[in-house]
Order: structure tokens, then sequence, then C-alpha cells
């Protein structure tokens, strides 16, 4: 039996082309692969089944040889008739003739949706550029990327920047320089390091030191009780080509004058006047009659004053309330009252609330109460308005009275008008309980105070130290001192005595005797209290070769009536 009769020529007129209801042709593979995605030399799927010229039988199809055995064959591409193309001429262009079907077309390409030169020409295989984004910044905001990646440069994630941004501020680093360095001991008044700190700035040659640094040595020498420093280091100042000016030399005035040296501090003025370019200022002779005040060398103020009048300086508020202060400690009333009554006529140097508190607390100080009351209403007719410091003090002239109620009244007064409460209030209110001795409200308001967040302070350990050793309870006095140590509070003379107080009323010598060589290894400098209370305390158990051995550590402080009584 022959061939099936609807075996057909492919000639372009052929109805198996024409006909609308025949599916359209299968698409074409990629060339150079067959179905089952092993390589096959110049035949398509198409191409294989019209090999013979016509469609395939189907018992052909079943007896179709191996792929292996179809590449033996001779290709027939050329005995075919041509095909009806469905594409424009130069359409789709002739694939390259190393494949042995040779003029096979190419797959066709991608129909284009956009415009004539809207996107760049792609690569030399004529696919188009990708479609750049649409950029959301002005020209030259945003440097280009590199012409040789690929694609888009990822971002690098921020994460955790907060985390690391806080544990870089929290770290306790050194020091990156040594100029910072010296700054950070400055800051933290360790002057010995500071000094030394200096000393190796010195020696490098690109640093050259100006009168800022030489300004805050010299200041912190003087608060530290170095004196004679800061000179050494003014001389050295000079010696190196700085010249002084009027702050330094008021700086160095200060520090003499903190350290109770009058006359080094009177002969740095004279100095100052002998020079026509450090003549001295309203803040020299304010430091100056501040020392004099301290030292009740009242004829020195007068002279002072004086002094400014010639040289057409006028006292401001600061000066005229440290001489008020002065007159008011050394119980000069009338000398207060007419420095009082200057400022209240003067145009220049008014009174203000540092004058309001000066006047309070010297009669609050007195137990003056009702004149500490009048002359608050007074300075309140002025326009003069009160501030923390100056409740404070109402507070502690009230609880020294032990007037609780209108203590307590400020108190309500402070939190009405948004007054916070400070620690200073609360040592006040702390220092009234244990002056009466009433150790259960003490301990009451120290445990008020915590739960608030205020940080005690030395003064604070002072004021329960005593009030717990009045009211006989020794153990919570050894609990304080822990406390106070592992709060790191500052342990100053004054914080010493509180202890040495407390020990001398258990009549505990020893651990009295402790405390004062523990005081002197910690370089706290004892006081005239110091050694009143160790003088009071060998006098009560007999011990005068103890109290002869004070006078010979510490002649000045315990002098020799105090050691024959």
């Amino acid at each position: 039996m022959g061939s099936p009769a609807y075996t057909a020529s492919l000639s372009p007129g052929s109805a198996l082309f024409s006909n609308s209801r025949m599916p359209p042709p299968p698409r074409l593979l990629r060339p150079g692969l067959g179905m089952s995605g092993r390589a096959e030399v110049g035949v398509s799927s198409a191409a294989g089944r019209y090999a013979g010229g016509g469609r395939l039988s189907p018992p052909q199809e079943k007896r179709r040889p191996t792929p292996t055995q179809e590449r033996r064959r001779p290709s027939e591409s050329s005995q075919l008739p041509e095909r009806k193309r469905h594409w424009k001429a130069g359409e789709f262009p002739v694939s390259s003739g190393g494949g042995r079907d040779g003029g096979r077309a190419a797959p066709p390409q991608e129909k284009r949706h956009w415009k004539a030169g809207e996107f760049p020409a792609g690569s030399a295989g004529g696919r188009p550029a990708p479609r750049q984004e649409k950029r959301h910044w002005k020209a030259g905001e945003f440097p280009a990327t590199s012409a040789g990646s690929d694609s888009k440069a990822a971002r690098t994630p921020i994460k955790n920047v907060k985390k690391r941004l806080d544990a870089r501020a929290d770290a306790k680093a050194w020091a990156c320089t040594v100029t910072e360095a010296l700054a950070d001991r400055i800051n933290s008044k360790n002057w010995k390091e500071a000094l030394q700190v200096f000393e190796m700035l010195k020696e490098q040659p690109f640093y050259h030191p100006k009168e800022g640094t030489y300004m805050k040595l010299i200041v912190l020498l003087g608060r530290s009780g170095q004196a004679a420093r800061a000179h050494q280091l003014f001389d050295e100042m000079r010696q190196q080509g700085c010249e002084p000016t009027p702050e330094l030399y008021t700086a160095l005035i200060g520090a003499y004058c903190r350290s109770g040296l009058l006359d080094e501090a009177l002969q740095l003025l004279n100095e100052m006047k002998a020079s026509p370019l450090c003549q001295p200022d309203v803040y020299t002779y304010s430091t100056i009659i501040k020392a004099c005040v301290d030292e009740t060398r009242f004829d020195l103020v007068d002279a002072m004053y004086k002094d400014m009048a010639e040289r057409l300086i006028s006292p401001n508020t600061v000066t005229q309330n440290i001489v008020l202060s002065g007159y008011g400690k050394a119980g000069r009333l009338d000398d207060m009252e007419r420095v009082l009554s200057d400022m209240l006529d003067s145009t220049t140097c008014k009174p203000d609330v540092w004058t309001m508190n000066i006047i309070l607390s010297l009669f609050g100080n007195m137990g003056q109460v009702e004149a500490m009351e009048k002359w608050y209403e007074k300075f309140r007719s002025y326009g003069i308005e009160p501030e923390t410091r100056t409740l404070n003090i109402l507070i502690g002239a009230y609880g020294k009275k032990r007037m609780y109620d209108k203590m307590s009244a400020v108190m309500e007064y402070m939190r009405k008008l948004a007054f916070p409460w400070t620690t200073a209030t609360y040592n006040n209110v702390i220092e009234a309980f244990a002056e009466a001795g009433d150790a259960k409200n003490m301990e009451h308001t120290f445990n008020q105070m915590r739960s608030e967040g205020m940080k005690p302070d030395t003064k604070t350990f002072c004021c329960l130290i005593n009030g717990f050793s009045k009211a006989g309870l020794f153990h919570k006095v050894v609990g304080m001192v822990n406390l106070a140590e592992r709060l790191d509070v500052p342990a100053n003379t004054s914080f010493h005595n509180a202890i040495l107080e407390a020990c001398a009323k258990a009549d505990d010598l020893v651990e009295m005797e402790r405390v004062f060589v523990h005081m002197k290894h910690k370089q706290c400098d004892p006081d005239a209290m110091t050694y009143s209370i160790l003088v009071g305390a060998y006098r009560k158990e007999g011990m005068t070769d103890k109290i002869y051995a004070l006078h010979q550590e510490n002649p000045t402080l315990v002098p020799t009536d105090l050691v024959m009584v």
C-alpha cells in the first residue's frame, strides 16, 4: 500500500498554510537542541518532521531512527522547497553559516515597545540594553557608578548604628593626644599628673604653650593649695617670652589668697601697679578684699576701698557682697547695715539675690528668725525673687530652732512653685534632726532622699554620723562609713572629724587613733577641730603624754596653753 493521500508539496501556494482553521505552525526551538535537550546539528523540530519532503505517516513516526542515525544521514535541506515566511525581509538576521544547515534563520526578535533612540543599543547580538531607572536626584548630586560594574552596587545595610555609637561613647579609652590628656588632668583637678603631662608637651618641638594653658594650670594649682608652684610656673612663662596679663596676675594673686598668704598677694598687687600693661581691675581688688575679710583684716579692706577710689575703680555687687558677708560673720552689724544702705542707694551695684541670701543666712545662723523673716519680706518688696538656695536657708534656720511646722511649710511652698528639692534641702532637714538626736526621722529623711534619686554628698554623711553618735547608735555609724565608701563619697577633713568625734563619744580611743592615721595617709590635712577632738578625748582619759605628742607634731594648732591645762 502506497503513501497516504494527504502528503503535499511545501510550495508557497499550498493549502496547508492558507487554511485558517489549521493551527499555527509549531514554535521553533533554539537551533542546535532537540526535544530531549541533546545537541543536534542542523535539525529543528519542524525540519525533522518534514525531512522527507512531506509528513511522515504514523507508522513511520513510530519507527523513527535514533538521533545518532539521523546525524549520519546526508542533509536533505537542499531538496526541500522554500517555506512561506511570516516575517518581513530583514526582520530576523540570517544565522551564521557555521552549522550544517547553513542558511537556517535565527530565532525571531521580540517586538520592541519603544521609540527609536529611547534606549541605547545593546550588545553585538542586537538585544536592547536594560531600561535605566528614572533618577530622583539632580545632576551631580550623587557620583556616577563605575563603568566596569554591570549591576547596581549593593547598599551596605546600616545595622545597630545607635548601639555602636553608644558603645563608642561609653568606652573609656586613653586620650588620643597628649594635649587631650592635659585637658583631662586639669578637668579632674589632678595637679601632679597635669604638670607631668605639661612637661612632656614642652619637650615636643611642635608645642608652644599659650596664655590660656598657663591660666588653667595656675588656677588649678591655686585651688589645690600649691601657690609656690603656681608662682614658679608664672616665672617660667615669662622666661619663655609669654607676656603676663592682668588676668594671669589676678589668678596668681588668687592662688596666694586661697593659701592664706596675704602678704605675698599684696606684693604681687604692687608689682601690677608698677607694670603699665598689667594694671589691677575690680576683679583683682575683689580677690584681695575677700582674703582680707577671711583674715578679719578690715583695716586692709578700708585701704583697698581707698585705693580703688584713687584709681577710679568702682566696686561692683560682688565686691559689696563679700564685704557684707565679712562684716556679718564678724558681728559688725552696724558696718553691715552701712554697706547695705550704700548698695540700696547706688545705681551701679544694686543688691541681688546673693545679697538676700547673705543677710538671711546671717540672721538664720544667729537664731534670729524674726529678723530673718523681716528682711525676707523687705527684699521681696525690692523686687528680688527667692531662689532654691534662699528657701534652703529658711529651711535650715527653721530646723535649727526645731520649728518643724514652718520648715514643712517652706518645703510645700517649694513644691507648689516647682522649686526642686536638692541635696542641700535634704541635708538641712537631716541636720535639723541630727542636732535634735532624732535618729528615726533622720534616717527616714535619708531613705526618702535616696528613693527620689538624690545622691548624698559628704555633708549628708557627716550629719548622719553625728546624729547616730548622739543617739548612741554606733553600729549605724559604722554602716554609714561603709556606705559612704561604696558610694565613692569624697572623704575630706570634715568627714574624718565626724568619725573621730563618734569614736571619742564611744570611748574607743584605739579606733580614733587608727582613723587619725588613716586621715593623714589619705593626705587629708587635720585642722583645729581635729586636734580639739583628739585633745579632749585624751584629757578625758588623763593621757597628757599623748597631748604633748600632738603639740610636738603641730605646735600651731595645739598651742602650749592647751597642753598645760
